[in-house]
């Protein structure tokens, strides 16, 4: 009886097979080493941007951590951080990288808040209002007991966020400060902006180092329009910017007031 023949398609599918298990074989036999040993316990945790204690990761080994859910565990308790990062460093090191959130205003609610562009809450943790951040206010019945860390959608915090994104864009506003938003609703929403030091101590006739600004009453769409009518308007009107008592640009045509107009 002669025996089958194997032709050579299965041979070769055989001899893959073997190899492919005496890779995954020594794949497997080299991390039980790497996940074992001794010489990748951890010794050092270096922490940068922050001052919090990692001392329990020390002699755990480096490869046997999992470093995606040691980041989202801690990222939870640290909701003014955008960005937590645990990294290896071969063979013994863990480096934590927190990365600030930087705020762009002081939000006004039962105790202060911070918020940054993308609009998430977190507890400041310096006095924004010396730092010349803008103070937004009206947003206490909008955002009931707000949370730190949480991205709130309200129409009212878009706003805000535009305006002073808008602002800083405009280089009409250079030497500007950005005082306060009023949100108590859209069609009157507004801010407070002040005029540039400098102007005032030496062009307008009020007391040195006295901070004098006006009104602009802006209202809801079309922001990055009505900021540039208020770049324009500010620029044409430099001789009155210490008599301005408001600027208004929710209708067609923008109203300037002054102070000595009744």
């Amino acid at each position: 009886m002669r025996k089958p023949k194997y032709n050579r398609p299965v041979k070769l599918f055989i001899f893959l097979a073997v190899i492919l298990l005496a890779i995954f074989l020594l794949i497997g036999y080299i991390w039980t080493v790497l996940t074992t040993s001794d010489f990748f316990n951890v010794k050092q945790v270096i922490v940068r941007n922050f001052d919090a204690p990692f001392d329990y990761l020390k002699g755990r080994n480096i490869f046997s951590l999992d470093l995606g859910s040691q980041s989202r565990r801690v990222f939870s308790n640290y909701p003014d951080c955008r960005l937590v990062r645990f990294s290896r460093i071969l063979p013994d090191c863990i480096v934590v990288d927190f990365l600030k959130r930087q705020p762009v205003a002081l939000v006004k609610f039962y105790k202060n808040f911070a918020v940054d562009e993308q609009g998430i809450l977190f507890y400041p943790s310096a006095p924004l209002e010396e730092a010349g951040l803008p103070v937004i206010y009206g947003l206490e019945t909008k955002i009931f007991a707000p949370k730190p860390g949480i991205k709130y959608k309200r129409p009212e915090l878009d706003l805000a966020l535009n305006i002073i994104k808008e602002i800083k864009a405009n280089k009409s506003f250079q030497g500007f400060t950005l005082k306060r938003i009023d949100l108590a609703s859209l069609q009157s929403a507004g801010f407070f902006i002040l005029l540039p030091k400098q102007i005032i101590n030496y062009t307008l006739p009020y007391p040195q180092g006295e901070w004098i600004g006006f009104e602009v009453r802006i209202g809801e769409g079309n922001i990055r329009q009505k900021i540039m009518i208020l770049g324009g308007l500010a620029i044409q009107a430099r001789k009155d910017w210490g008599n301005i008592k408001y600027i208004d640009l929710r209708f067609k045509e923008p109203l300037i007031k002054l102070n000595n107009v009744k």
